[in-house]
């Protein structure tokens, strides 16, 4: 291989406590690990620091796995990614069987290729002017597919996130909530056992149920939250603490009520 590409086969996209990316690394020990679509282990980091844990019970002798790429997107996709990449081709169960993938594109063709595309644009806006614009994209999108799209369509579900996103970073939790908890099951999905995406995704609906008062519905989002988390993150992790900060601060405030 040359240089760059050894290097590029190594790195590891570094993201924050929400799962955003913010860099890339190096970490030549973490590199050894083989790749699996379905693996027995995430990473998550702290910083800059990266951590490794198990999200299932691993047999003496078992390979310890992580996923080079995103499962979320079809199996033909993840294939080439890998191959472009990092040059094999994955024949894990999950490419054998092509699990989900009638899910992932379920729909008119035709309307999700628009929000594909629509998504694939979007780059992280810098201001509030520009995520004005990222949401009104994103709602008049979702409502002229209304009815052709499933929220289990993959793109659909990135549409999602990202008007979530804009709400939040708007300040329109109402609004935020209602694309975020449409989000739930599609990540329930996807991401059935312990998977730090969904966890995190769990925590930020939580958290906006907070903020509108659903106290109740909330405090049930952040325990699911919480029981992933717990697997995922670790209990020292400084995203865990805020969550279990919030989970109490819930808990108080149902006693009261």
């Amino acid at each position: 291989f040359p240089l760059f590409l050894q290097v590029t086969c190594n790195c590891f996209t570094i993201s924050n406590g929400e799962m955003q990316d913010v860099g890339v690394g190096l970490y030549p020990s973490m590199s050894l690990l083989n790749h699996s679509c379905d693996p027995n282990c995430v990473i998550v980091f702290e910083g800059y620091q990266l951590l490794l844990h198990s999200v299932r019970e691993i047999q003496i002798g078992e390979e310890l796995t992580i996923s080079y790429v995103e499962s979320l997107v079809p199996t033909r996709e993840r294939q080439k990614q890998l191959m472009r990449q990092y040059c094999f081709e994955c024949d894990c169960p999950l490419c054998q069987n092509q699990e989900k993938d009638a899910e992932k594109l379920a729909g008119e063709e035709h309307a999700w290729k628009e929000v594909k595309d629509a998504v694939n644009e979007v780059r992280y806006p810098k201001s509030k002017e520009e995520w004005k614009h990222v949401l009104a994209r994103c709602r008049n999108l979702l409502r002229s597919h209304k009815g052709h799209l499933p929220d289990t369509n993959i793109y659909q579900l990135k549409m999602l996130d990202c008007a979530m996103d804009a709400c939040i970073n708007l300040e329109s939790w109402e609004e935020a909530l209602y694309y975020g908890s449409r989000t739930l099951e599609p990540y329930r999905l996807y991401y059935p056992g312990f998977h730090p995406l969904r966890a995190v995704q769990l925590m930020r609906v939580g958290k906006l149920q907070y903020s509108q008062g659903m106290v109740p519905q909330a405090l049930e989002t952040l325990k699911q939250a919480y029981n992933i988390m717990k697997v995922t993150h670790g209990t020292d992790h400084s995203l865990m603490k805020t969550l279990m900060e919030i989970k109490e601060e819930c808990e108080a405030t149902m006693r009261i009520q």
